[in-house]
């Protein structure tokens, strides 16, 4: 049968800054998934759009074109409403381990469907598998249970291989070919899995500084504003936290160290930084599931909180009262003299992390549940020389040097050192 389109058309209308119409998109996107458009022809359409942009109603089609290519989820026979959070990721972002059951405290259903790390931003699923017996693949039966009145209420597990299939094909392609940084694609990336994964709200927390993918916050409102569009044309209520990523959230960084740090917060202690975002995307979810009066605050020091944790982290195979392992090897970052720590630079911490093997350089690499760093003092802290920044963790002590060498010019004393602002910067809705 002959193709609607001939993509080469397609390809020279969005070179000529011409806008694609909804055939053509939905032609588009199909054909890629059946393998009809080879990757050299979508990496030269995936380019234009690069360079030349779409609009609201291009976007718009083009998320729903990806989320045309798989299943949806339906959560309407839970008999709870659901809420989601999506990060666009960070360095010490532990926010859903706590957030996720502190939301279900309240009776509204929590899906979140998470990934894994690459690069210098950690992963949910990496973290929560230091954890002995956590698994992350769950059936959709398995889900719903999970989800449902007689379930915890909340769960964290990998995303299907049927939710948008065609964003999974396309992103790998951007990867290698320099177009991931192009708001209309990371846009509807994250909202065709977002969206066919069927939640009736979202609160979405996009991170801005050095240690985000966002670094400007100019751009990180544009990606807001363009994400929140495409989550309220689809029906789904949808507001976003613009939050710092300049420093490291927290004082842990790493897989199991994460999980440590937020047990604690779960315990009602923890980071006030932690403590603040986990707070502050659980007001947003709650009003938006209808209860803005919930005083999340009460659940995190009572005790509540924690409990659906540990049901929600039993029934995943885990043991909520396993130690976190720990690492091989260590070495202590020393202040070198005394001092205001005036800078701890979220890029050159995750970095160091990532090459303790906390993290990943392509996809199927294994990750160290102990690697990652231990941080003891943050940007405001007055220091005294020999003094302990930060413990440095692996089970591989050759990684240590090449980690060291990316914090170089990432940790400052005595500069001049701006009062710390709040971690909410902005709420697009």
């Amino acid at each position: 049968m002959a193709e609607k389109f001939d993509v080469v058309d397609v390809i020279r209308n969005k070179r000529d800054n011409l806008k694609l119409t909804q055939a053509e998109i939905n032609w588009t996107i199909d054909a890629y998934t059946r393998g009809i458009i080879g990757d050299e022809q979508m990496a030269a359409l995936a380019m234009a759009i690069f360079l030349n942009g779409m609009d609201r109603e291009e976007i718009s089609q083009w998320t729903n074109a990806m989320i045309a290519s798989g299943e949806r989820m339906d959560f309407s026979k839970l008999g709870r409403v659901t809420a989601d959070k999506h990060s666009t990721g960070g360095v010490g972002d532990k926010i859903t381990l706590p957030l996720a059951p502190l939301v279900a405290v309240y009776g509204v259903a929590v899906p979140q469907l998470s990934g894994r790390g690459l690069g210098h931003t950690g992963g949910t699923l990496d973290k929560l598998e230091a954890i002995p017996g956590w698994r992350a693949a769950l059936s959709n039966d398995e889900i719903m249970q999970q989800l449902g009145l007689e379930g915890p209420g909340a769960v964290i597990c990998a995303a299907g291989s049927g939710l948008a299939p065609a964003d999974k094909k396309l992103y790998a392609l951007r990867d290698v070919t320099s177009t991931v940084d192009c708001i209309p694609l990371i846009a509807s990336s994250i909202m065709s899995k977002k969206i066919a994964e069927g939640t009736d709200s979202l609160v979405l927390d996009v991170k801005v500084g050095s240690g985000a993918f966002m670094k400007d916050l100019t751009k990180a409102r544009e990606l807001a504003r363009t994400m929140v569009d495409l989550g309220t044309d689809a029906g789904v209520k949808t507001t976003a936290l613009l939050t710092d990523m300049s420093t490291p959230l927290g004082m842990k960084i790493g897989n199991g160290l994460e999980v440590e740090e937020s047990v604690e917060v779960l315990a009602g202690g923890g980071p006030s930084d932690v403590v603040e975002l986990t707070l502050a995307l659980a007001r947003e979810m709650l009003t938006a599931a209808g209860q803005p009066e919930a005083d999340v605050e009460k659940a995190l020091k009572d005790g509540r909180a924690m409990d659906v944790w540990r049901k929600m982290i039993e029934a995943q195979g885990g043991d909520p009262d396993a130690s976190m392992p720990a690492s091989k090897f260590t070495h202590d970052v020393i202040a070198e003299s005394d001092g205001v720590l005036s800078t701890l630079d979220a890029l050159s911490v995750g970095v160091a992390s990532w090459r303790l093997g906390a993290g990943r350089a392509f996809k199927e690499e294994p990750v160290q549940a102990a690697a990652g760093i231990e941080l003891f003092a943050k940007p405001g802290d007055e220091v005294k020389k020999g003094q302990k920044l930060m413990t440095l963790h692996t089970d591989d002590e050759s990684r240590i040097e090449r980690a060291l060498d990316s914090l170089v010019g990432g940790i400052e004393i005595g500069g001049e050192f701006k009062a710390s602002q709040s971690v909410v910067l902005d709420r697009i809705s």
